[in-house]
Formats: structure tokens, sequence, C-alpha cells
């Protein structure tokens, strides 16, 4: 059994002088890659990675590094973990995509129209807000919907404790967070290109 490997964190200096040998991985929705990412990242959301791994490795056999991103750091860090059980060298984004930026480097944006959607964190707090909203309003006509409102906020309570959401989870799945198959596909063969330069 090997050693599992520990995710090297790299700040945003350190990613933009090794960008060009750099294999970069952005596991945010499509929706939120769309959005602004690092240049020359490739999308891989969180819940699809599994499904790249043939791809994923072809690069850390070769000379590229592999630097994983996303929006603040906590999922990047999830999927080098991920990478590591499977035996896969990847370093993480301090502060993710929002330092990038803070920092004053360029984010690019697909060409073609790319549907941009908000980042997942806002969806959240979004829809989390919604439904604490009506679960008040409806607790007017009838006292039990108020349970809404505290089933959100016991949610909320455990998704700080446990560093978890499954409301995330959820949203992940609605169409506009999926990726297309054809693109999905594209990029997985970008990878595995990208591995044997």
């Amino acid at each position: 059994m090997t050693t599992p490997l520990t995710p090297r964190p790299l700040d945003t200096q350190q990613a933009r002088e090794r960008l060009p040998r750099l294999t970069v991985v952005d596991v945010r929705t499509p929706g939120e890659y769309a959005s602004g990412h690092l240049p020359g990242a490739l999308n891989v959301p969180l819940d699809r990675l599994e499904r790249a791994l043939p791809a994923l490795k072809e690069p850390t056999e070769s000379a590229a590094e592999l630097l994983v991103v996303c929006a603040s750091g906590a999922r990047s860090e999830k999927a080098c973990a991920l990478l590591a059980e499977h035996g896969i060298a990847a370093a993480t984004l301090t502060g993710g995509t929002s330092a990038w930026a803070a920092a004053g480097h360029e984010l690019h944006r697909p060409a073609g129209g790319a549907r941009a959607t908000w980042a997942m964190e806002r969806q959240v707090r979004f829809t989390a807000g919604a439904l604490v909203l009506a679960g008040l309003g409806l607790g007017l006509l009838h006292p039990a919907w108020q349970l809404l409102s505290a089933g959100i906020a016991g949610g909320l309570v455990f998704s700080a404790l446990t560093n978890t959401c499954g409301m995330a989870v959820l949203l992940g799945k609605l169409p506009h967070n999926r990726p297309r198959p054809a693109d999905f596909d594209a990029t997985l063969a970008r990878l595995a290109a990208a591995g044997r330069r």
C-alpha cells in the first residue's frame, strides 16, 4: 500500500508563475466555470471527478503538474483528497478563483456564449433564504410551516459543523449546473492530450 499523497497548496503568485507548466482542473459547476476561470483551466465538476480519473492520471505521469481550483479552495481540497486516494498528486489553489481575481489576475470566460450562473455559494444562500422566508410566511397560515424554516436553520448549522453542504449537492444536480455530455467528453479528451504533451 502506498502512503497517502498530501495536496500542495499554491498561492496565487506561485500558481501564476507556474501556469504554463500546469494542467489546471476547475471543479466548480459549469455555470460557475463560465462566469470566469483561470486561463487554460478545464472544467471537471467535483461530482464528475471519479469518471475523469483515467484522464487525470496521464498529466501526472508526464511532466505537467496538476492544479485543482474552485471558488474558495474547499472543493479543490476535497478533490485533491480524492485524487490522492487514487495515487494522483495535485496542488490546490489557496483561496481559489476568488483569491486569483482579488490579486488582479485575469479570468477567462468560454467563447460561444456559454451560460454563466451564480456561484454555488450564492445559489445556496438564495435557496436557503427563500425557503426560510417561505416557511415564515406560510407559518402565518399554519404554524407547522415554521418547521421548514427550523429545518433549513438546522441544515445550515450542520453544514457549518461538518464542512459539507447537502443543499449544494442537490443544487449541483440541476440542469444549469451540469455539464453537457459532449462538453465533458471534450474536456476528458483535452486532459488526455495534456498528459501527452
